[in-house]
């Protein structure tokens, strides 16, 4: 677990309000490992004050050993994790980097990198329920709704509304790095951008006690409470002090969540049951979490900044905490802009911790799509989740002069009188004389002319500015409507956002219809019809086009994401600091709200990991991972393969093993479990040494001869250089009742698949089994492209295990 600064023991001096800013003079994380007196170290030793003391002052004293004076140790150190990683956070200049890097007790020095932030209906969507009641298969019934699980969330204060506010969606990973924490008594902890604990969803009626183990602290600021659902809150801001320019004002220091994104997460991976929830009445239901009588915990990390303002230090502070805390799944929806070497990235420097400790990390896989290369978090450690759509729709209808009639989404809190016509006028042609067109057709502040505006519907190109602000600007200028066209590249992923004035959000070639009709006549006229909320929508889930894509660039053998689940237009709990828009003249409030990104789907899994942990609290997080990859479905309500976004067949790169399956889950025949020794083999494989990997786990350890990515035993199977026969083995555990298992594979194009043996006999439950599988080219010189296909071991009892197989010819 991650060494957490220890805020309740320590007073490391550092203004509050202010960080150093010397010419040259950048933050770094420092990484020496594992904690030695880890609250859940390996080695069964417990930490006392006095050992967290003697570790402390050895990250001063080594820190002092490249400072000019050792009177400056304390105005220059950020973080010192002592709780379960070993390690400390500090202002440094580059000839103090280098003498760290050259200490032989040092394993990494990286700079404090900053990160960005990546319902009533989507549980019944996954099988969870039927019209509102559990079904007999429910994975939530079986594991009662996950009792005593705590889930740690981690995650912002502030919300960026991701490519639900613009056209590039690096920059708008939604607030929130949730990090859930559940046990076989789930705790549910989110590392997010806070909480706002008045919510209905954080009402602890009915819940148990506190767990004993639990060691978290409910951190003051801000008028703070917890209670015997929301049992614990903390704040990390210390990191992003550092870095920030100008000094944090007081009143940041609090937990409570005045952006909603933290909220919105924590909420969908353990919020209590709310009925009656809506967003202005649409999407009507009862709100819950995947664990909804979990106890929660959030961690926040996250803080305002036009990149996100999760900083690694902080982040790594946050896993530290949570981990002595005693969670039991962490939950985290942030990440980097790009995928980054494991051992300079905090957040898998903590999850590898975390994992250590037995505790599942679920990750969001970034809001970067439809980019292939995009993903963001490509440790195998690490559970990550792609977006897909579910089957309800907020559709609102736009009808033309021509009878033509296009449905689009919305969630507007107003809308015009049903059937009654309105001008029509493309925003380039309403433009200010200053104005460029091209500014004035994405409705981009100060280019719309009043005159050319008032009292028509105006139709503004998706793109730049946030989606919202479109209509505020458009309304600004007279408008009694917006049509929101969707540029080529977001194609047809359509949000419902909560726009100000009567809004419809179309498609790109609906769009082009539009537009092309405005030119086609001199009166052009349009009608858009009330929001009508539509169930049971047909095909479902299609891909989102703003979640990030494989392959791994950090290491393209491990196929990512691992699957995708809901996380568009997700209803769940919203603070009441702010408006839906996010905007401040937005005067409105709601408790629900919908959003999107992979940043909502991520704690749709920590959910049900927690529930599975209920079920299964002996199985390691892999095997829980396992579970939920292996019985993911690719086929959707249409009974067709599960579509992109842009209308064609998705693949693995976009949802992994497929769209997550509860019910399935929990009870998946046989698991591809993994230790570890597994982990640590992986490094090896992937680059590093011997001695680095000892200092790096802090366990006895050699590498293999011949260390083989092909022989890590991941669900899924990748081979990113097919230039001749390739074999992968792979480990399987029965889970189950004694059985055979055969195996079916279907090859990738062009390629032969050879699986030895084709049956597996297993006599007990635990017994493990190793098979191979043999990729070979058919023909030679086929172009250098992934090709797709998948393998499944089946038995007698209804059991059907499945992994995706991606080839790349060389």
């Amino acid at each position: 677990m991650l060494a957490l600064f220890l805020e309740s023991f320590l007073s490391i001096k550092i203004e509050d309000s202010m960080a150093v800013h010397t010419k040259n003079i950048e933050s770094y994380i420092v990484y020496m490992g594992e904690s030695s007196f880890s609250p859940l170290s390996s080695t069964g030793e417990s930490s006392s004050e006095l050992d967290v003391q003697h570790m402390t002052k050895s990250h001063f004293d080594l820190l002092g050993s490249c400072l000019e004076s050792k009177e400056n140790v304390q105005d220059v150190m950020i973080y010192s994790y002592t709780k379960c990683i070993n390690g400390f956070a500090a202002n440094l200049n580059e000839a103090q980097v280098a003498a760290m890097k050259g200490n032989p007790g040092v394993i990494s020095v990286f700079e404090n990198k900053e990160r960005m932030l990546h319902t009533t209906h989507s549980w019944e969507f996954m099988g969870f329920e039927a019209n509102g009641a559990p079904t007999l298969s429910s994975l939530q019934k079986k594991a009662n709704f996950g009792e005593g699980v705590i889930i740690a969330n981690l995650d912002t204060g502030k919300v960026l509304s991701l490519k639900l506010q613009g056209k590039n969606l690096n920059s708008v990973h939604i607030g929130s790095l949730p990090i859930v924490i559940l046990s076989y008594i789930f705790w549910l902890r989110t590392i997010t951008i806070g909480v706002w604990p008045e919510s209905k969803s954080f009402n602890d009626e009915g819940m148990g006690p506190v767990p004993s183990r639990w060691k978290g602290t409910c951190q003051a600021g801000g008028g703070f409470k917890c209670n015997k659902k929301l049992i614990g809150a903390r704040y990390f801001n210390k990191g992003f002090a550092s870095a920030s320019p100008t000094p944090i004002p007081t009143e940041w220091n609090t937990a409570r969540d005045t952006e909603g994104h933290g909220s919105h997460t924590l909420s969908t991976a353990g919020g209590s049951f709310v009925p009656g929830a809506s967003i202005f009445g649409y999407g009507n239901g009862t709100a819950k979490g995947g664990s909804p009588k979990a106890h929660v915990a959030a961690y926040k990390v996250c803080w305002p900044s036009d990149n996100g303002g999760c900083f690694d230090a902080d982040i790594l502070a946050a896993f530290d905490a949570a981990i002595g805390d005693g969670v039991d799944v962490i939950s985290m929806s942030l990440g980097p802009h790009q995928a980054v070497e494991f051992l300079q990235d905090g957040m898998a420097i903590g999850s590898f911790n975390a994992i250590k400790k037995g505790i599942p990390v679920v990750a969001s896989a970034g809001n970067s799509g439809p980019v292939a290369g995009s993903v963001a978090h490509g440790a195998p450690w690490l559970f990550t989740i792609g977006a897909s759509t579910l089957d309800r729709e907020f559709s609102a209808t736009v009808t033309l002069g021509n009878k033509k009639f296009f449905k689009g989404s919305s969630v507007a809190s107003k809308g015009l009188p049903a059937g009654k016509f309105y001008p029509l006028i493309n925003a380039a042609e309403a433009r200010l004389p200053t104005a460029p067109a091209a500014d004035a057709q994405l409705c981009q502040n100060g280019t719309l002319d009043p005159k050319k505006v008032a009292g028509k519907i105006i139709v503004c190109l998706r793109g730049i500015n946030s989606r919202v602000v479109k209509g505020h600007e458009a309304e600004l200028a007279g408008a009694v409507g917006m049509i929101l066209a969707n540029d080529e590249e977001s194609g047809s992923e359509i949000l419902s956002d909560p726009h100000m004035l009567p809004a419809a959000h179309l498609t790109f070639t609906d769009g082009q219809a539009v537009m092309n009709y405005i030119k086609s006549t001199k009166n052009p006229t349009a009608s858009i019809s009330p929001v009508h909320t539509d169930l049971g929508v047909v095909p479902n889930p299609v891909m989102a086009a703003f979640s990030s894509r494989g392959p791994s660039l950090i290491e393209p053998a491990i196929l990512k994401p691992d699957v995708t689940a809901p996380g568009v237009d997700v209803i769940a709990a919203y603070t009441e600091a702010l408006g839906p828009s996010e905007l401040p003249f937005d005067k409105r409030r709601t408790p629900y709200i919908t959003m999107s990104g992979t940043s909502m789907s991520c704690p749709h899994v920590s959910g049900i990991v927690g529930l599975l942990r209920a079920i299964h609290p002996d199985w390691s997080p892999a095997a829980l991972k396992s579970a939920i990859m292996t019985t993911a479905k690719t086929i959707s309500n249409s009974k067709k393969r599960i579509l992109d976004a842009d209308g064609q067949p998705a693949t693995p790169f976009a949802y992994g093993a497929g769209h997550v399956n509860p019910n399935r889950a929990a009870d998946p025949g046989l698991v591809y479990d993994t230790n570890e020794i597994d982990y640590l083999n992986f490094l090896c494989a992937h680059g590093y040494n011997s001695t680095f990997i000892i200092e790096f786990s802090g366990v006895p350890y050699k590498c293999p001869e011949n260390a083989s990515l092909a022989e890590f035993n991941y669900p899924s199977i990748t081979v990113p250089d097919l230039n001749g026969p390739v074999t992968v083995t792979r480990r399987v555990k029965n889970v189950g009742a004694p059985g055979t298992y055969t195996v079916k594979a279907k090859a990738p194009p062009e390629v032969s698949v050879v699986v030895e043996p084709s049956s597996l006999e297993f006599k007990k439950a635990g017994e493990e089994k190793i098979f191979k599988v043999t990729f070979k080219p058919v023909v030679n010189g086929m172009p250098k492209d992934y090709t797709f296909g998948h393998l499944t071991w089946s038995d007698s009892n209804g059991h059907h295990v499945k992994s995706p197989l991606v080839v790349k010819h060389a």
